[in-house]
């Protein structure tokens, strides 16, 4: 229990600073004289390095225990807002918003906590309790964006970062409840060198599939929680309106995560991703499509946060149940960074579109396209236990 309230406090802290970061698109490029396709793409670099370091992340996480790799990866993160926040040069920028915070999310998200909790959760129970240390990451993200939106209107923008660059440094000490002895099932795990690990999970189809589909999932939440606050503005509705989007995709999400990962414990996980990334297709078009007014809003706020981190607890439980939890960390932070290469493009070509054209119109149908091309990579997923391999066999 203490494992996963650690796990659900660093995912809050981590997750919902992340999620704010959609609000500071126009006042670091009005504030700063940034593009916006440069802010664009320091938040899409920072999708990137945690990408990249997620796998080395989660090794070290595997070999050493999470708390040293949380209590880093908190002060890299809030390092890196505070540059942010005492320097207008686009090199801090880059460096501290693109990648100082892109290694710290890595050492303080999915990649570490799932993977501890993997370890210490029977497999019975491991797909709930990931959705519920996921559910932290929603219940900080209905926190602090609107804590982060009320200090900038009051206090400007970089006091706001400043706070939660505290917020975030409050995630150290929690690693520390992530330790504790793995359960029996984990514990007899047969021993495998990492690199043989890696090397399996490579060749095998169903985790090839998961990954691909994984990118899906990151494009899709990368430009809505970076781009929504601006298209919202585009459209003329109130100053105020992304902040209270992003708040209550948090806010459900909180119920989702919990119900996908209850979900993913009675039903085959893949079947469930499948489903969950076509109804997100849907919920996209139909909000693109639709009218902008308030309810339609409020609409499209609740059903994506319902679907918003659920794919988490799944993918990262199919993982685990495909090869175990001793490479848990490194070989989910090796499928997650499919998920990153997502992000940065999501992030980026948000931008990007909105520059060239002035319009997000082309970017909001590659989202939706993106849903349907994952649910048909995860449908066709087998999800049987790989085999351990015997001594002297053939790779």
């Amino acid at each position: 229990m203490l494992a996963i309230l650690g796990g659900g406090g660093i995912m809050s802290l981590a997750m919902g600073a992340r999620q704010s970061f959609g609000l500071y698109l126009d006042p670091l490029a009005e504030g700063h004289g940034h593009s916006l396709g440069l802010v664009a793409f320091a938040i899409a670099l920072h999708n990137l390095a945690w990408g990249v370091a997620q796998p080395f992340a989660g090794a070290a996480s595997d070999r050493f225990g999470p708390a040293p790799v949380v209590v880093a990866g908190a002060l890299l993160y809030a390092g890196g807002l505070a540059m942010v926040a005492l320097s207008a040069s686009p090199a801090a920028l880059l460096i501290g918003l693109g990648l100082l915070v892109g290694l710290g999310v890595s050492c303080t998200s999915f990649g570490v906590v799932m993977a501890a909790l993997g370890r210490a959760v029977p497999e019975g129970r491991r797909s709930l309790a990931m959705g519920l240390a996921s559910a932290g990451g929603s219940l900080g993200q209905a926190l602090c964006v609107p804590l982060a939106q009320g200090v900038a209107r009051h206090s400007g923008m970089a006091a706001s970062l400043l706070v939660l660059a505290g917020c975030v440094a409050l995630a150290a000490p929690l690693g520390l409840l992530l330790r504790g002895a793995p359960h029996p099932g984990a514990a007899a795990e047969p021993p495998m060198p990492l690199r043989e690990a890696v090397d399996r999970a490579l060749a095998h189809r169903g985790y090839c599939l998961l990954a691909l589909g994984f990118f899906a999932c990151g494009f899709q939440l990368a430009f809505i929680a970076t781009h929504l606050p601006a298209y919202l503005a585009l459209c003329g509705m109130p100053s105020d309106a992304g902040a209270s989007a992003l708040a209550l995709i948090g806010l459900f999400n909180m119920i989702g995560s919990v119900g996908c990962g209850w979900l993913g414990g009675r039903f085959p996980q893949q079947q469930v991703l499948g489903w969950l990334y076509l109804l997100r297709s849907a919920a996209i078009l139909g909000f693109f499509l639709a009218p902008r007014t308030e309810p339609v809003l409020l609409a499209f706020a609740a059903a994506m946060g319902l679907m918003w981190l659920g794919t988490v607890p799944l993918t990262s439980g199919l993982v685990a149940k495909l090869f175990g939890t001793r490479h848990l960390g490194a070989l989910f932070g090796l499928c997650f960074l499919s998920h990153q290469v997502g992000s940065f493009l999501g992030a980026w070509s948000g931008g990007i579109a909105f520059d060239l054209t002035g319009s997000y119109g082309v970017v909001w149908a590659a989202t939706a396209m993106a849903g349907l091309v994952a649910a048909a990579l995860h449908f066709p997923i087998r999800a049987a236990p790989l085999a351990p391999r015997a001594t002297g066999s053939v790779a």
